[in-house]
């Protein structure tokens, strides 16, 4: 059975990162962050360039050495660079952004210097990989997304138990990220997989996750479900990670909304239009942005501007409309 070796740790964390620190010139990359992965936990994370992001990654995976701080995989510590001859952790895949594949070499070739598994299970990574009609093709005669999907079966047939993808969907077409997607969802019900992945789109992370982690500065400034993370942000820039927001005077809503805050931080489903009358606000429609099955208003209320979603197509550009909280 694949990656069976979890059954043994079910009752335990399957990653503790305790107070990890590592500097990179005279910037703190990583600035003392803990966190803790449970077996099967799909850990997502966001962040600014520079937030941090992969440099812990690879401390986690074992290619950068953290200056203080320890990481704990199944019990054991993963030792960095500096304390083995071969860095890596043999039970941590590690799939940059910026992965390569042997140039020119045959596909059933190159997975089977990696593989570690029975053939049956081998081919049934491939199969759930979307990779099995590329075995007999070289490495140079393929798209990016085969190449991407090539190097993530590569990963799986080393029979890992945590899998850490670092924008494995950033230099994709939307197509291929379609694809590379779906069998990334695959493998974590197929395999038990569990799994850390870095994204900027929040589409990616939203509908995947069962933990997000925000970056900024080298340190997780929240966490929680998406759902938690996603419709109380604590501040604007972990709002702006996971998509549109708006940051509204308090004062506009002051029969509605109860609290110190002098900023609202909306949602665009947070608001709602609605007939004239004393609960309700007027605002004029600034710009309205097609998104197929919806439209994302852009609203202005005297200084202030929010985002309201709207399926009714008869609202225009310059119209004066009145919002509401949504209840």
């Amino acid at each position: 059975m694949l990656f069976s070796a979890y059954g043994l740790f079910s009752g335990m964390a399957l990653l503790e990162v305790k107070n990890v620190f590592k500097k990179e010139g005279e910037t703190d990359a990583v600035n003392g962050i803990s966190f803790v992965q449970k077996p099967f936990q799909k850990i997502g994370i966001a962040g600014e360039t520079g937030s941090g992001k992969t440099t812990l990654l690879k401390m986690i995976a074992g290619f950068v050495q953290p200056d203080a701080g320890e990481m704990y995989f199944n019990g054991q510590k993963v030792i960095g660079p500096l304390d083995q001859l071969i860095p890596g952790h043999p039970g941590i895949g590690y799939l940059s952004q910026h992965f390569e594949l042997r140039n020119n070499y045959w596909v059933n070739d190159f997975l089977a210097m990696a593989n570690k598994l029975s053939d049956e299970e081998a081919q049934q990574i491939f199969f759930v990989c979307e990779i099995d009609h590329l075995l007999r093709r070289r490495t140079t005669q393929l798209s990016g997304g085969e190449k991407q999907r090539i190097a993530l079966a590569r990963l799986l047939i080393t029979s890992p138990s945590l899998l850490i993808l670092d924008e494995p969907f950033s230099n994709l077409d939307v197509m291929h990220k379609a694809t590379m997607k779906r069998v990334v969802q695959e493998a974590g019900v197929q395999f038990n997989t569990s799994f850390i992945l870095v994204s900027h789109d929040p589409a990616d992370l939203l509908s995947w996750a069962d933990t997000l982690l925000l970056l900024k500065n080298g340190r997780i400034i929240q966490q929680g479900t998406p759902a938690e993370v996603y419709n109380h942000p604590v501040d604007v820039y972990a709002a702006g990670l996971l998509g549109e927001y708006s940051a509204v005077d308090a004062g506009l809503f002051d029969d509605l909304f109860q609290g110190d805050a002098r900023k609202m931080i909306l949602r665009p489903h947070h608001l709602a239009l609605t007939e004239n009358g004393a609960r309700a606000i007027e605002a004029t429609v600034e710009a309205i942005h097609f998104r197929g099955s919806y439209s994302l208003l852009e609203l202005a209320v005297k200084q202030e501007r929010f985002y309201l979603l709207q399926t009714n197509k008869s609202v225009q550009k310059g119209d004066r409309v009145y919002v509401t909280l949504a209840v």
